[in-house]
């Protein structure tokens, strides 16, 4: 029965790991999949001496040739940034100005969030697509060739595009083909159209499409056009890629559409069966979870992504006119240990890209919103419509989905808890005196009693740190410890000689 519960410790140390690591890129694709020829251009002609080569972690096999050709052929000194401060979808600008690089060259997998200080070139290390099987899968899955379709693809599988939306508006009368829209912070007009022009070509069914009665949807780096006489919600989505967080946060900003997937890896297409009205009121729920915090986390999730500084002053705002108090976190990548240092924090705002502003809290001890569900829950002006926005950047002032704050937030709002059942307060609260750890309001029939102060919340701790008991602990002199290594000290049976050899 010892044997149920315990092991020989010599069985953890030979034990071996089924880890597989990516293989290198032969000598001879490198030059295509990376495009050096490319990158070698754009570095010669705005003449850059600094470059910054970003990689996710499943091309970094790759990183010292790529590297090597590039400075070989440029003349300029190369960086290779690996492992990045937030998600390997964004630009690491944080990292690149840590160099002082004059610019940055971003590989494999983007969420094409614009950046705000250095020129970016995106490079997707296209992977191949067959195209007869793709078409003919979508011909099997999508039988009706009056079906009004919009065809997507994840950035990787961009290059293929084209041929297939070629092939497939030849039977099909109603396709929409996207493209991608490649953010053009820090260049000029003319490098922006180059790269626009080197990753999506126009296709004919998007030139019959761009005609002045048609409306054009640009979001998550994606430009469609659908004809004015036609909602959005009447179409499909046939995307083409993998599963990833960039269908996830497809499938929940188009939530009213029915989605098809292709996989180009494992040769096979399907219809998506994920419950997306069950995902939205999990998402509800996190609202509820917000209305009730007193104090507000807000973490940046990224550095680099435009306008998050501006997204992170509106959310302050918008918070204490809600009578809630907020504090600011720089933390890197999230994870359990580092958000459960801040028990004080009743629920955490994620300001990130749109792709990893989607994360499961479940394991969280508090939990981590998005920025629009923290909007729902301040702002009763914004109404739960079904609609869910993932780019932060769409509630700024003059976008299509602003709301501006209501007017009516008052100081004796109250509104009920559809999670405790009970009565909560709204509103803008008035501030402590100095010297105060409560607020007390009192009028004629009710009474309420509040304190948010970080000492009272020490107070109810059940465990409160050590005591120091300053005065009261005797003082002794330094004696000899331990000798030897964990698996066995001096001091313990049959260890002598491990400890000596230590």
């Amino acid at each position: 029965m010892a044997v149920a519960f315990s092991s020989d410790s010599s069985e953890v140390i030979n034990r071996s790991l089924g880890i597989s690591s990516p293989s290198r890129t032969s000598p001879d694709s490198v030059e295509a999949l990376y495009e050096i020829s490319r990158c070698v251009e754009w570095v010669k002609i705005r003449g850059f001496h600094k470059v910054a080569l970003q990689f996710p972690d499943c091309l970094l096999v790759d990183a010292t040739e790529v590297a090597s050709k590039m400075e070989k052929k440029t003349g300029a000194k190369v960086y290779i940034l690996g492992d990045t401060s937030y998600g390997s979808c964004c630009v690491d600008e944080v990292a690149a100005q840590h160099v002082n690089a004059d610019c940055i060259i971003h590989y494999g997998q983007s969420c094409l969030s614009p950046t705000s200080h250095l020129p970016v070139l995106y490079v997707f290390c296209c992977r191949p697509v067959d195209v007869e099987h793709c078409v003919q899968s979508f011909r099997d899955l999508i039988p009706d060739q009056h079906t009004r379709v919009i065809l997507m693809s994840d950035v990787t599988y961009s290059a293929s595009i084209n041929d297939i939306s070629t092939r497939l508006s030849q039977e099909y009368t109603h396709l929409v083909t996207s493209r991608l829209n490649i953010p053009d912070s820090k260049l000029d007009t003319e490098s922006s159209t180059e790269m626009s022009e080197h990753t999506t070509d126009s296709t004919p069914t998007q030139e019959n499409t761009l005609k002045q009665d048609s409306q054009v949807i640009c979001r998550f780096g994606r430009t469609f056009c659908l004809q004015a006489d036609t909602e959005l919600d009447s179409y499909s989505i046939f995307y083409i890629g993998e599963e990833s967080l960039t269908l996830t946060n497809l499938m929940m900003a188009y939530n009213r559409c029915t989605f098809y997937s292709y996989n180009p890896e494992e040769r096979n297409c399907r219809k998506e069966t994920l419950n997306v009205n069950k995902a939205l009121m999990k998402r509800y729920y996190m609202v509820e979870k917000a209305k009730e915090a007193n104090v507000v986390g807000i973490v940046a999730g990224t550095l680099g992504v435009s306008d998050y500084l501006t997204v992170i002053n509106n959310l302050k705002e918008m918070i204490k006119k809600a009578g809630k108090k907020s504090y600011t976190f720089v933390m890197g990548k999230l994870n359990v240990p580092k958000l459960a240092n801040f028990m004080e924090i009743d629920v955490f705002v994620l300001v990130a890209c749109s792709e990893n502003t989607l994360i499961d809290s479940s394991e969280f001890y508090r939990p981590v919103v998005t920025p629009f569900e923290m909007e729902l829950a301040c702002n009763s002006a914004r109404e739960w419509t079904g609609e869910y926005i993932t780019d932060f950047r769409e509630l700024l002032p003059g976008a299509p989905s602003h709301v501006p704050m209501s007017e009516g937030t008052g100081e004796d709002e109250t509104d009920v808890s559809l999670i405790s059942g009970g009565m909560r307060r709204v509103g803008l609260r008035e501030e402590e005196a100095a010297g105060s750890t409560a607020v007390v309001k009192r009028d004629d029939v009710l009474t309420v009693a509040e304190s948010n102060s970080g000492a009272s919340f020490l107070q109810s701790l059940s465990w409160q740190g050590l005591e120091q008991k300053l005065g009261e602990t005797e003082v002794t002199t330094a004696v000899e410890g331990r000798k030897g290594i964990a698996a066995g000290y001096s001091h313990e049976p049959g260890a002598g000689a491990e400890a000596g050899r230590d």
